[in-house]
């Protein structure tokens, strides 16, 4: 404890922090405000890696929905095919004549090279004709 002039002790000094004191504040003030600010960061680079799995995830299912699309599509496509071949063997029969047979045959072949016919259903057709 200190002592005054007289040799008395004197009462704890009141009132504005020494040197020290302002030092120690200081970096408590720091330290929380760095702390403070760490804690902002870091919550900011969550929302942000939050919101690029949400976006990938989203992208994700677009592509699926896309595959899937392209699927129902095909599959309408290939199921609207085997009718149009029928469709236009149906006239061929009636077609007598040689030159008109072979006509008909090359016209099954492009189908077939398209996709429109199959190998066995472009044989039966072709039998078909052949046979007439």
């Amino acid at each position: 404890m200190r002592r005054g002039m007289r040799g008395r002790p004197m009462p704890r000094r009141m009132g504005r922090p020494g040197l020290l004191g302002t030092v120690a504040r200081t970096a408590v003030v720091a330290g929380t405000a760095t702390a403070v600010v760490g804690g902002v960061h870091r919550h900011q680079d969550q929302k942000t890696a939050d919101q690029q799995a949400a976006d990938a995830q989203q992208q994700q299912l677009a592509d699926q929905q896309q595959q899937l699309d392209a699927q129902q599509q095909q599959l309408s496509q290939q199921a609207a095919a085997p009718q149009a071949p029928q469709q236009a063997v149906s006239p061929q029969a009636a077609a007598p004549g040689g030159e008109d047979r072979l006509a008909k045959i090359k016209e099954l072949g492009q189908m077939r090279d398209q996709g429109l016919l199959t190998d066995q259903e472009f044989a039966s057709e072709k039998a078909r004709l052949l046979a007439t």
